[in-house]
C-alpha cells in the first residue's frame, strides 16, 4: 500500500514480535510494519540484551495504517484477537518483562480511543487486563533479520494464531467493510 490518505501510527507489543508484525501486515490499510524495542531504558539495545530483560525494552510492532482504511479501533480489536490480556509477561511460550503486553501511542487524541478498547475488553472479561497504555516513550528498529522474520522463514516459531485473521475479516464484513480479498 502506499500514500495512504490518513496516515497513522500505533505500537503493539503482544509477546513475541515476529508474529504481531506478520499478523498486521495482511490486514488491508496496514500499510508497514516494524519489529522493534519500546521505551528501553538502554539506548538503541540488541536483541541480546532485551532477551536477557537488561533493558525493560518491550518487542514492539511500529504499525503503519490508513486511518481512512482501517481505524484504530478495529486494529486494537484485532489486537485483543491475538493476545492473552490478563497474562503478565508472557505471551505463548515467551516470558520476561521483556514479552510484556502494551500500545504504546504518540497521538495523545489515541489515548481515550485506546483507554476505551481497554474498558470494553475489561468489562467483557470482568477483570482488569495487564496491558500496558502509555505514550510512547522511545522504539528502536530491531536487526535486519527481525524484520519480516516469518515471511523470511515461514515454519519459524510464532505464538499468534493466524486463523484469528478469517475471525476478524469476517468480523468487519459483517459490518460491510470490503475486506474479502485478505490473504490468510
Amino acid at each position: 500500500m502506499s500514500d495512504p490518505k490518513d496516515p497513522r501510527v500505533i505500537y503493539l507489543a503482544g509477546g513475541c514480535f515476529w508474529g504481531v508484525s506478520e499478523f498486521f501486515s495482511r490486514i488491508p490499510g496496514v500499510y508497514s510494519t516494524i519489529t522493534g524495542y519500546a521505551n528501553s531504558k538502554v539506548e538503541n539495545p540488541s536483541y541480546k540484551q532485551v532477551k536477557a530483560q537488561e533493558t525493560d525494552a518491550a518487542e514492539t510492532v511500529e504499525v503503519r495504517y490508513d486511518n481512512a482504511v482501517i481505524t484504530l479501533e478495529e486494529l486494537l480489536h484485532a489486537f485483543f484477537l491475538i493476545i492473552d490480556p490478563l497474562s503478565v509477561n508472557r505471551q505463548g511460550e515467551d516470558s520476561g518483562r521483556s514479552y510484556r503486553t502494551g500500545v504504546y501511542f504518540t497521538d495523545p487524541k489515541d489515548e481515550a480511543v485506546i483507554r476505551k478498547a481497554f474498558s470494553e475488553v475489561e468489562e467483557r472479561l470482568h477483570q482488569k487486563i495487564a496491558v500496558e497504555c502509555q505514550r510512547l516513550g522511545n522504539f528502536y528498529k530491531a536487526e535486519e533479520y527481525h524484520q519480516d522474520y516469518l515471511k523470511k522463514n515461514p515454519t519459524g516459531y510464532c505464538h499468534v494464531d493466524f486463523a484469528k485473521l478469517k475471525i476478524f475479516r469476517d468480523e468487519l464484513l459483517k459490518d460491510h467493510r470490503p475486506f474479502e480479498s485478505w490473504q490468510i
